[in-house]
């Protein structure tokens, strides 16, 4: 399966890292005892806006694989939080948001990237979260959204949303239990020596 990662400036670092982490784990892990040269279940890249490269929340430098015009198509698009005002203007990165959703199996946000779902209108009339500090910002920019608080993520089919930070690490795992299976989800969460809460 091919997963792509938005990345742009002042992205949360670990908003994006951590499903990068997860997903590249999932593939690492399964592949073990696969015949030599066995596609990995899962490969990851991530997308800019443009070709060059875009600084995260901390300052640290991403180089991303591939743009919002060239990437291959995906079956999961995960869309980060950070500072995402500035994103939230530009109309590119919204029709891409839409696009993914008519496009991928799954659309996935971390933190507030739920504000970039919400502007493109693919949360309407679905329950969604956030970062417990932007829950009433994603109220405001989209009535229509059935907006939760106190869950680490929420699975709606093709859309998923999550919390802060380590809630994008959580639902990443959820995902790879939906995607393959509970066990490589546990031997994942293992292998990073992470303390899966796996109920949203």
């Amino acid at each position: 399966m091919k997963l792509g990662i938005l990345v742009f400036d002042d992205v949360e670092l670990l908003d994006m890292a951590g499903p990068y982490e997860v997903f590249t784990t999932a593939a690492r892990v399964h592949g073990r005892g696969q015949p030599a040269g066995t596609a990995p279940l899962f490969e990851v890249v991530t997308l800019g806006r443009e070709a060059g490269p875009v600084r995260a929340r901390a300052g640290l430098r991403l180089q991303p694989d591939f743009t919002l015009d060239d990437h291959p198509p995906l079956d999961v698009a995960v869309v980060p939080g950070g500072v995402v005002d500035a994103e939230l203007a530009r109309p590119e990165v919204v029709a891409w948001v839409a696009a993914q959703r008519r496009t991928a199996s799954v659309l996935a946000s971390v933190c507030t990237g739920a504000l970039l779902l919400a502007q493109a209108g693919v949360l309407d009339g679905l329950e969604a979260t956030t970062h417990w500090e932007d829950l009433d910002a994603l109220r405001a920019l989209r009535p229509a959204v059935k907006v939760r608080e106190g869950v680490r993520w929420i699975d709606q089919g093709q859309v998923i949303t999550s919390a802060g930070i380590s809630a994008g690490i959580d639902m990443s795992l959820h995902l790879v239990q939906r995607l393959h299976g509970r066990e490589l989800a546990i031997r994942t969460a293992r292998q990073m020596d992470y303390d899966w809460k796996d109920r949203s």
